[in-house]
């Protein structure tokens, strides 16, 4: 019994789904689901519809057709805010941070930590509390960073990529989406990602991954998904015996890739 084979309620599925823009199909009758604690890489060409799909499972995008089922419940998420309630975060591939604000901010950005004494409508930020909170998630990624109060705008890509990370890891999601996630990352912080995410997984959170870095896929994906021209081309197993050739056959043909290299 392979991997895919085992029966097991997914954490999300999306059945059947379309998404158009104008006259563009995007997404046709996609059906795709991640299971518990599974580490799912989403991979495919420019323009396959990879950003679309997960745009579409956090919120960002209403489908035009299909279902979106989380924890078996039908669900119809308005915006990210919605699918965040539900325990889902996602790193956009350009980052979605507020450049105008300082790490710590960005990190709590709509969960700050507040008190009030007197009325529920006077309330203060504990900045130090979320500081040091701040830190600790930073400290669980492997970085030490000192001075939260640094605005993202001072920052190079590659930090900026750590706070977008940080702040997906702070509120200990059951999904994390992580669009590109490497894509500004030193060699030595690639490792460190990989590092967290089999962390991740080990403590039962689920992860989709899309990365054109197929190497950094295979080396924590449990399964990987191929999209072709907004279609799903097929799933690779990678721990069966399946290559970065095969990823690349589906990638570039669709489904006629085996036919192509016989």
């Amino acid at each position: 019994m392979t991997f895919a084979q085992v029966v097991e309620k997914p954490l999300i599925e999306v059945r059947d789904i379309c998404k158009n823009f104008g006259a563009v199909q995007a997404l046709q009758n996609i059906n795709f689901r991640v299971l518990p604690g599974e580490v799912l890489g989403l991979v495919g060409d420019n323009g396959a519809g990879k950003s679309t799909l997960v745009k579409v499972l956090n919120g960002a995008y209403k489908p035009d057709k299909g279902e979106v089922f989380f924890e078996g419940q039908h669900v119809h998420f308005e915006s990210p805010l919605d699918s965040r309630k539900k325990g889902i975060e996602m790193i956009y591939q350009d980052f979605a941070l507020i450049e105008c604000l300082d790490i710590t901010s960005n990190i709590f950005l709509g969960k700050e930590r507040t008190f009030g004494l007197f009325s529920p409508l006077l309330r203060f930020l504990l900045r130090r509390q979320m500081d040091d909170e701040a830190k600790k998630t930073f400290k669980d990624l492997g970085i030490q960073l000192e001075n939260m109060r640094i605005k993202v705008k001072e920052l190079s890509g590659g930090e900026r990529q750590l706070v977008a990370i940080a702040r997906g890891m702070h509120f200990q999601p059951k999904l994390f989406i992580m669009d590109e996630p490497t894509a500004n990352l030193s060699v030595g912080k690639i490792e460190t990602l990989l590092t967290l995410e089999r962390d991740l997984k080990s403590r039962g959170v689920s992860i989709i991954i899309i990365s054109h870095r197929l190497e950094d896929i295979f080396a924590v994906a449990d399964r990987i998904v191929v999209l072709w021209r907004g279609q799903k081309a097929g799933e690779i197993i990678p721990r069966e015996g399946a290559t970065m050739e095969d990823v690349v056959h589906l990638m570039m043909f669709g489904n006629r890739a085996q036919s192509t290299k016989e």
